[in-house]
């Protein structure tokens, strides 16, 4: 191991651009690197623009970053083999979302009670 690879660590970003679509990237960041450091250095903000505004802190910040699962601002500090995730906001409330499906469905057909035996009271 060289002196150049010591002072340099592992971690991945990823960052789902549209539904079902995930890019992952292992990225060489130096140590005692930031998460905003990282993204940096990654040129993640080139190939999709709508990261730019999560790098500067003007904008009107829509997405935001986790660390494993877990949101951390920009100043966080990163260890080896850190994952760095990138959120998009969501397009729909997931209450509106679930109560659309419902009504498609029919309350016939979906739900805790859809199949009785006949003749059962109504909830049995």
């Amino acid at each position: 191991m060289s002196t150049a690879d010591a002072a340099q660590m592992t971690v991945v970003l990823v960052y789902s651009t549209k539904s079902r679509t995930v890019l992952e990237l292992a990225i060489q960041v130096p140590l005692l690197c930031t998460v905003s450091q990282a993204l940096a250095l990654s040129g993640i903000a080139q190939t999709y623009p709508e990261i730019e505004g999560l790098l500067t802190p003007d904008a009107g910040q829509h997405l935001s970053c986790g660390v494993w699962g877990r949101k951390v601002t920009l100043q966080q500090a990163l260890r080896m083999n850190d994952r760095i995730e990138i959120y998009r906001g969501l397009l729909v409330d997931p209450k509106t979302a679930r109560r659309e499906r419902f009504k498609k469905q029919g309350a016939r057909v979906a739900g805790l009670f859809a199949k009785r035996r006949a003749g059962a009271k109504a909830g049995y």
